[in-house]
């Protein structure tokens, strides 16, 4: 197990920026999520923790140690590949046995471990088969064994999932979570799906463009986006912009929407201009009475509930209703919003502006 701290770390290749000065600590046994689209960063910090990559600038601490200069071999960790990095011509139990026979291990000992690990991934009885002609879950269960067998410190994982087919990804990302809190270890994985991110983690960073967008608790980032690139990458359908202008001052508990007075937490700063109230589809309600309307587009029946697309002044907004609403496209309906869950975005940086709600989860500058 390990604590890592990411101070300040960069990554320039030429003059494109890959990560651009991230800084975040992954605590003693914790499961790490690192989340973003394709390019965002995330496996090229990923590498720099681990000693793939030597960072341009910045510190990268295993248990309070300065490793950022060190090779791979040197920090203890092990490291898990998408496409499982195997050697095809040996058989399961050599794979797994690898690291300890590189390492000088006894026999006694190898035989031991490979034991161990095979019982805890389910597959001791393919022990001795070549890993050529396995399925890609039995495959992936290898490169674990080979990861897990010499009890590293930390496991570091590049979207370890990402060949299986959906369904059976689902099951994987669970034995892996069962797998990591029996180990108790530190995980750190990179991820590009934010179900899997959200379902796994007990912490997340969001990054975009190299630059880390938000990094806390699965709850937190999905309740109280700091961008909002966050809120609508997070959450399917995600987070509804509401688009304004406005002055805005501190202590402010209102916004108005074309008309229709908005309560909102109390803003704890300022702001003026282009702004967004958003709001995540669930906390959407149809109410006759309501004075801010908006115009059924269409609608996504999902069994219990259903996904209804609205046109309204402010701009295109999805609700998560009860299936059992009547809605019928083409109609005016009037719209609530739950003013306990919603945030006022500063729409030209894209920040959320601190309010009574979310104060103990943002922090600017």
């Amino acid at each position: 197990m390990a604590r890592i701290e990411i101070r300040n770390l960069r990554k320039e290749f030429g003059d494109f920026t890959a990560v651009q000065s991230s800084s975040f600590t992954i605590e003693d046994g914790e499961f790490f999520m690192l989340l973003g689209p394709s390019g965002c960063g995330k496996t090229t910090t990923l590498r720099m923790m681990a000693g793939l990559e030597l960072p341009t600038s910045g510190e990268v601490f295993i248990d309070h140690e300065e490793v950022s200069r060190k090779r791979a071999s040197q920090r203890d960790i092990a490291f898990v590949f998408q496409m499982f990095a195997l050697y095809p011509h040996m058989s399961v139990r050599k794979n797994i046995s690898y690291p300890l026979v590189s390492q000088g291990a006894s026999r006694a000992q190898v035989k031991k471990k490979v034991a161990e690990v095979s019982g805890i991934l389910g597959i001791e009885n393919i022990l001795d088969r070549p890993v050529g002609g396995l399925s890609g879950g039995d495959r992936q269960r290898v490169a674990l064994g080979r990861a897990i067998v010499r009890e590293p410190k930390a496991f570091f994982m590049d979207e370890p999932l990402g060949a299986l087919d959906a369904e059976f990804r689902e099951h994987m990302a669970h034995e892996l979570r069962n797998l990591h809190d029996r180990m108790g270890a530190t995980t750190v994985y990179v991820t590009h799906d934010q179900l899997e991110a959200m379902q796994m983690g007990d912490k997340i960073v969001v990054m975009n463009h190299g630059v880390v967008e938000q990094f806390g608790v699965p709850q937190d980032i999905y309740d109280w986006p700091a961008t909002m690139f966050v809120a609508d990458f997070i959450g399917s359908p995600s987070m509804n912009f509401l688009r304004f202008e406005s002055v805005l001052g501190v202590g402010a508990t209102a916004v108005n929407l074309n008309g229709t007075t908005m309560k909102v937490p109390e803003l704890f700063e300022g702001a003026e201009g282009k702004l967004a109230l958003g709001v995540r589809p669930e906390h959407i309600r149809l109410d006759d009475a309501s004075p801010y309307r908006g115009e059924v587009t269409a609608t996504e029946y999902l069994g219990t509930t259903q996904i209804v697309s609205l046109e309204t002044p402010n701009g295109t907004m999805k609700a998560r209703l009860s299936a059992a609403d009547p809605v019928v496209v083409g109609e005016r309906v009037g719209l609530t919003l739950d003013s306990r869950t919603l945030t006022v975005f500063d729409a030209e940086t894209g920040r959320a502006l601190v309010s009574a709600a979310n104060r103990g989860v943002l922090t600017h500058g």
